[in-house]
């Protein structure tokens, strides 16, 4: 793994909470938590890699996905369980709003769609 993942115990609310708080990361862990491994290339076209690169960091940061080296690309997952541990029920929540919300719906579909 690469640097600066924290361990489960070390997650803090307030960092998930402001990771989850942005739409093109909400698109992000909607996606992810489809299931498997997301090569950063693969997620969200139209997307400076700078900025991806920067909401790659927030959400590695902050404990809510992995990420790690596969050959010249980084692969990204959900870090479901530890989320789950630490906060039972928010990660849950966070994917019901996602899709049974109209507005929070209305902007993951926005950036959700970019990636198709």
């Amino acid at each position: 793994m690469l640097e600066n993942h924290p361990q489960r115990d070390e997650i803090r609310l307030e960092n998930v909470l402001a990771a989850l708080g942005n739409p093109l990361r909400m698109s992000v862990v909607a996606i992810l938590a489809e299931g498997g491994e997301h090569t950063c290339g693969s997620l969200l076209k139209g997307v400076s890699k700078s900025t991806l690169t920067h909401h790659w960091r927030v959400l590695r940061d902050s404990g809510v996905i992995w990420q790690k080296p596969s050959g010249r690309e980084n692969l990204l997952s959900l870090r479901r369980d530890d989320l789950d541990a630490r906060f039972p029920g928010l990660l849950g929540a966070f994917l019901t709003a996602t899709t049974q919300d109209g507005l929070t719906r209305g902007t993951v579909n926005d950036f959700h769609n970019s990636a198709s």
